[in-house]
């Protein structure tokens, strides 16, 4: 009987020792997970990489602009809210940020690619896309001289869309339009890189670009003065003016 009594107590102990051991295990692991946690959120963000073909940005640039804020560790650092910061940088098109672990955060850019300069009489700094979108930088970075467009704020498609034809046309037979203007009626003027400005009015834009060309022969024949302008808005003929030979020198 007493044997058994001790076989019972034995069991009990035992069975009630490995409980406190499990119980103390699991508050044990759960401390560490919690530390460990708490650590890790304090893993510092030790390198900030900047990748991306830059013509206008340097990689300073970017790195300037991130670290005037805290980035956060490795896991509190919020990727879209630094992507946020990068792509409301003025040369900045689109940016992609990523964590590489232990220590890295990558910034990938894509730079805006200038088509033109844009309404200039009205804003020094603002610029046309090849996607066909304003925006706004310092144009001391330029790498190239580019046209000038100008046009109604809401016609910006309509205004690269009118350049994109006409220069396509004009620069397969040797010109090069420098300037571009949509009035509020919609009508087109050209400058060419000689100065010779081409009025096209609102219809039939490209057929009146190819009568210009298809006169070459013609206005080339008057070599001893350049073209000033030509009225391509007549349904039949042009009208064309050449500069004063004597005005010309003096501005030469």
């Amino acid at each position: 009987m007493a044997a058994a009594e001790r076989n019972v107590n034995w069991h009990f102990w035992s069975g009630l020792a490995f409980f406190l051991v499990v119980v103390a295990s699991t508050f044990t692991g759960i401390g560490w997970l919690y530390y460990t946690a708490m650590d890790a959120q304090e893993v510092p963000l030790k390198r900030l990489v900047v990748q991306g073909e830059l013509a206008y940005l340097t990689p300073a640039d970017v790195r300037d602009t991130l670290l005037g804020e805290p980035l956060g560790s490795f896991f509190s650092a919020d990727v879209d809210q630094i992507r946020t910061r990068v792509e409301a940088m003025p040369w900045v098109a689109r940016a992609s940020v990523r964590k590489e672990w232990p220590d890295i955060l990558k910034v990938f850019v894509v730079e805006q690619q200038p088509l033109a300069h844009w309404n200039a009489n009205q804003r020094d700094d603002a610029l046309v896309n090849q996607e066909g979108t304003v925006f706004y930088a310092d144009k001391s970075v330029l790498r190239k001289a580019l046209p000038y467009l100008s046009g109604p704020e809401h016609a910006v498609a309509e205004v690269v869309k009118h350049y994109r034809n006409t220069s396509e046309l004009l620069g397969l037979n040797g010109f090069q339009v420098s300037q571009l203007d949509l009035s509020k009626r919609f009508a087109l003027e050209l400058l060419l890189n000689d100065g010779t400005s081409l009025r096209l009015g609102r219809e039939a834009l490209l057929e009146r670009v190819q009568r210009f060309i298809d006169l070459q022969p013609q206005l080339r024949k008057h070599q001893d003065a350049p073209l000033d302008s030509v009225d391509l808005r007549y349904d039949t003929g042009v009208a064309v003016r050449w500069r004063d030979p004597e005005e010309q020198q003096r501005e030469s």
